[in-house]
């Protein structure tokens, strides 16, 4: 049984074809680094790691690049507002960036490139896109990209672009008036004082957001790309702008499969600063380990909106380290189980559903007749990342230590009423105890 990925592109789930039999071209859309990494990027990053390694799984030879935004208008604005360069402000949040997805069990890319490094490279297709007819010039503001000559505009969002013209016109009233058309968008911006820019056929400037991705893949990768992923949000207008100009410019299709991931809700709304329930990575790791913010987010279809909760998180946790008790206590017998490792497949096969693959490990833990268990967890976890199979070194403070020999010492003595009300005091300080005949041993809850 093949692989299967519902292609936004076709609406439809499609069997995956590499381009190159046994190689995968993979293109995400990573981080613009204005700001410390969210649960929103939590959810993209350990999607995408889920399909890169499940590829790799399938044997496949994966090529995954995944960029960094290092210069945009959120960032200049951000840098000005603190104070600092906008170089001082991009390195310290990728700092940031890769600190917290390493945290949550993400591989690094083969190839993170920054936008600031190929500014050549988008010039040179912005010449393409001016030779072939695509741009015009906004005076004081930009090279802008003229959508009514590409046909196909909108056939990766389905956007009704009469619809989008009446909702976006008051938005742009008030600028752009020499804009062709609302939806037309900016490949070169020209630059204001004081703000970084770089020296273009058009004048000072920068480039805009979505010649980006566009440049960096191709000139990376090669088109068309096998897969070009990223968070829903970014179907229209970022993905859908990016096919233009690509295919407009280098004339070849820009890539064969587009996959990406639902949103994520704050207790049933959509998490926004404004709102105040805005959730950063690091604000999760203080409450919630990266196997059990990995675990929740594994619960969920990838093409699923996921409703973040503190309920829901102590479930996960709760759930995840079940899990982890059970697989430690586990026997290696060095075997495989076949029949397991194949229905683990079947499921990841299905549009890589790791919420069903997550009840094929429960499965294989609770069968008493499976055989080869830890072994094939092992290989499992390979993909899911886990670290199911990994013991944790336990770093036990001296008040702990004091109440579990204290508590050995009432076991001794029969003592089970002190005992056991040593047993609840060693819980508050997150530990468990577990008795095996005369024998006690902690363990992380």
């Amino acid at each position: 049984m093949a692989l299967k990925l519902y292609n936004t592109l076709t609406k439809k789930r499609e069997e995956f074809v590499s381009i190159k039999k046994g190689e995968v071209k993979m293109y995400v859309c990573g981080p613009t680094v204005n700001d410390v990494p969210h649960l929103g990027h939590a959810r993209m990053q350990i999607t995408f790691d889920i399909l890169r390694k499940y590829l790799k799984f399938l044997e496949y030879k994966v090529n995954f690049v995944s960029n960094v935004t290092d210069i945009e208008d959120k960032i200049i604005s951000k840098a000005k507002s603190l104070g600092i360069s906008v170089k001082a402000l991009t390195k310290k949040n990728e700092r940031e960036h890769r600190e917290d997805y390493q945290a949550i069990g993400v591989s690094d890319p083969d190839i993170i490139p920054h936008a600031t490094e190929y500014v050549k490279e988008m010039i040179e297709l912005i010449k393409l896109l001016e030779k072939k007819g695509y741009t015009y010039v906004v005076s004081d503001d930009g090279v802008y990209y003229d959508i009514s000559k590409f046909e196909d505009y909108g056939k990766l969002s389905g956007i009704n672009l009469d619809e989008l013209q009446s909702k976006r016109k008051l938005k742009d009233e008030t600028k752009g008036q020499e804009k062709k058309d609302n939806k037309d968008f900016v490949l070169w911006k020209f630059s204001k004082e004081g703000e970084p820019s770089w020296d273009s056929p058009w004048g000072a400037g920068r480039p805009g957001w979505h010649i980006e991705c566009s440049a960096m893949s191709k000139n990376i990768l090669g088109l068309p790309l096998d897969i070009h992923g990223g968070g829903q949000d970014l179907i229209f207008p970022h993905h859908e702008d990016e096919i233009a100009q690509s295919e407009a410019g280098y004339g070849k299709k820009f890539a064969n499969f587009w996959v990406h991931n639902a949103m994520v809700n704050i207790n049933k709304e959509k998490m926004s600063k404004s709102l105040g329930n805005f959730k950063t990575i690091k604000d999760i790791l203080k409450d919630y380990s990266g196997e059990v913010v990995r675990y929740f987010v594994l619960s969920t279809h990838y093409r699923k909106p996921i409703d973040f909760s503190k309920e829901k998180m102590d479930e996960a946790k709760i759930s995840y380290n079940r899990l982890k008790t059970i697989v430690l206590d586990l026997e290696d017998d060095k075997k495989i189980n076949e029949n397991y490792l194949k229905e683990f497949e079947e499921t990841m096969n299905e549009d890589l559903n790791t919420a069903g693959a997550l009840q094929v490990l429960w499965k294989l833990v609770r069968d008493e007749k499976a055989k080869g268990k830890i072994e094939t967890i092992k290989k499992i976890d390979e993909v899911l990342g886990l670290k199911l199979t990994e013991k944790e070194e336990i770093k036990i403070t001296k008040e702990v230590e004091k109440l579990f020999v204290e508590r050995k010492q009432a076991r001794a003595e029969k003592d089970f009423a002190k005992s056991d009300e040593l047993r609840n005091k060693i819980k508050e300080f997150g530990f468990e105890v577990l008795d095996s005949g005369k024998e006690s041993e902690l363990r992380k809850i």
